[in-house]
């Protein structure tokens, strides 16, 4: 028996639509029963105990344990968090043979934890978070700042000065137009062109990703702020007319959502990436994380998911919100088990290729051409097709935030990326005194597989690979990588390094598997390299280059550097 994580969860979440806490937990399956059972007595006694009573009780079961989750008042988090762990030692000594806590032990233990309760409450906070309700506009909070209404109409106050509800001038306070982006592959890119689209549609847009939060070409901060904390620092500004906020994985499972109410939410797909991390070990478990987007969706808004993932087919219809299909192919969505003519028939809508013309289907019947594929830049007419399906799932969003046909053709044509600009580290091609290079962040079978389609794609006299791996995938999701590059048949792999993401691993550990795979799969040992970091790598790969290579650089922690000596070997021209 073993307490694995205690956090809280500040917004609607796996387990509840409820803020809460949660403590994830391991034990064998013979002790399964009895440690959850007891868990659930000892936390519904002691919520009764500190006035509780209203608080709700809710458990996952995973493979070798399970995440035990009590909902609690949003001021007081902290609170929950041991609230739950003494449930859970409670609970755990009375499976170790200690039976119940005793009544003097019992008391002494509610008595600390409702002192602890009385000094992290925070009646204004409370009183702020309900006038918002009653306007019917949203409420972020966080330890240190809380605000009413959203972007444009939003009202921000630190945390310790917040005004008594009547105080505040509730005429400007209003949300904006919000979407949530999430998936395994391609969120980053299908955020961006829904940004292009608001933006062409004159309003300004604002933008949450791995690579940072953006207010039209204003960079707020650069690094990962795909989770909670970016989406408030964004919706906080009051530049913003429409957002479009990347949601991770991590920020659902260890926050939960931002928001409670969206205008719609977007999910690309589902597939093996990062599983085993809080409970989830499965695709199905992986989904069914994704789709928690959906909750958010507003009655009249849209959930916009892609109808050729058997995951996303078999369970988007379980939502309370409308669905917008995406699909390159019919056909293929009908073998993931989504019959697509009946969803139109219906009166349903879709975003769908037809031919090479990506089509909007609305009310069933209603269908206006956006763009053709050759219209997108950064589909390169087309081949590279996972763009092609980032760009149907924008197609969705932005028709649920309502802009126009035309902008929407804009915003497709507008995200060019020659320069890694526009969309950095995603499908930068670039010609190099006659070879070319194609820098991406493909970091999964999923991704690296259909980047791999688009590299095929390309004429190329020899071609070479950038191959690595952070260190905290499985072994086998590690050779998975390898097989599906090895798919390209490429004259020369270096296979790098990446000191940052050891995560656990010793340094060598992961490089070895590579090759070791590498070489199962019949490459010649003289065709192998090895970089200390990419930056090593990468100048490997021009040093090998000539006229008509292609170089397949898989770029993930020194993008930046990457570039600049792409750019540097093409003489800086842009």
């Amino acid at each position: 028996m073993l307490l694995q994580d205690s956090r809280r969860l500040t917004g609607p979440n796996l387990l509840s639509r409820r803020p809460g806490a949660v403590v994830e937990a391991a034990f064998a399956g013979a002790e399964a029963e009895g440690l959850i059972g007891a868990w659930r007595r000892q936390a519904r006694r002691m919520l009764d105990a500190v006035g509780w009573r209203e608080e709700e009780l809710a458990v996952r079961r995973f493979g070798g344990g399970a995440s035990l989750f009590l909902s609690a008042p949003i001021d007081v988090l902290y609170a929950a968090t041991e609230v739950g762990e003494w449930a859970w030692e409670a609970a755990a000594a009375a499976a170790g043979g200690a039976g119940e806590p005793e009544a003097e032990t019992f008391a002494a233990a509610t008595e600390r934890l409702r002192g602890v309760i009385a000094r992290e409450r925070d009646p204004a906070l409370l009183a702020m978070r309900d006038a918002a309700a009653a306007h019917g506009v949203s409420f972020l909070a966080d330890d240190e700042q809380a605000t009413v209404g959203l972007g444009a109409g939003s009202s921000t106050w630190p945390r310790g000065e917040l005004p008594p509800p009547q105080a505040v001038d509730w005429a400007p306070v209003r949300d904006v137009p919000v979407a949530l982006v999430t998936g395994t592959n391609g969120k980053s890119t299908t955020v961006r062109l829904t940004a292009a689209m608001l933006t062409a549609a004159g309003r300004v847009a604002g933008m949450t990703t791995t690579d940072g939060i953006a207010v039209g070409r204003a960079v707020l901060d650069a690094g990962d702020y795909s989770g909670p904390g970016g989406a408030r620092t964004l919706l906080r500004d009051r530049r913003v007319e429409a957002a479009v906020l990347e949601t991770a994985r991590g920020g659902l499972l260890r926050r939960g959502l931002a928001l409670e109410r969206v205008d719609a939410a977007a999910v690309t797909n589902v597939a093996a990436d990062h599983l085993g991390g809080y409970g989830i070990e499965d695709l199905a478990g992986l989904a069914e994380t994704k789709l928690l987007v959906t909750r958010a969706v507003a009655p009249a808004g849209r959930a916009v998911l892609n109808a050729d993932d058997a995951e996303l087919a078999a369970r988007g219809t379980r939502g309370p919100s409308p669905v917008t299909w995406t699909s390159l192919d019919p056909q293929r969505a009908a073998a993931a088990g989504l019959d697509l003519g009946a969803h139109l028939a219906a009166g349903g809508d879709a975003a769908l290729l037809d031919g090479e013309r990506l089509v909007l289907a609305r009310a069933g019947s209603r269908r206006e051409v956006v763009a053709t594929a050759g219209d997108v830049p950064i589909a390169f007419g087309g081949a590279a097709r996972y763009n092609v399906a980032n760009a149907l799932a924008a197609i969705g969003l932005a028709a649920a935030l309502e802009v126009p046909v035309e902008a929407m053709a804009a915003g497709l044509a507008a995200l060019r990326n020659e320069d890694g600009s526009d969309n950095p580290g995603r499908g930068c091609l670039m010609e190099i005194d006659g070879f070319h290079a194609l820098l991406d962040y493909a970091h999964n079978p999923h991704g690296l597989e259909a980047l791999i389609a688009f590299a095929g794609s390309l004429p190329a006299r020899r071609r070479l690979v950038v191959l690595g791996q952070a260190g905290d995938r499985s072994d086998q999701a590690i050779r998975d990588l390898v097989q599906t590059a090895w798919r390209l048949r490429p004259e020369r792999v270096i296979v790098k390094e990446l000191p940052t993401m050891l995560r656990g691993r010793r340094p060598g550990e992961v490089p070895a598997l590579l090759e070791a795979e590498l070489l199962r799969l019949g490459a010649r040992r003289d065709t192998l390299t090895h970089a200390a970091t990419e930056v090593d790598a990468v100048l490997q790969a021009l040093d090998w280059a000539l006229p008509g290579d292609l170089l397949l650089l898989l770029i993930h922690t020194q993008r930046d550097e990457a570039m600049a000596l792409l750019h540097q070997r093409r003489g800086g021209r842009r």
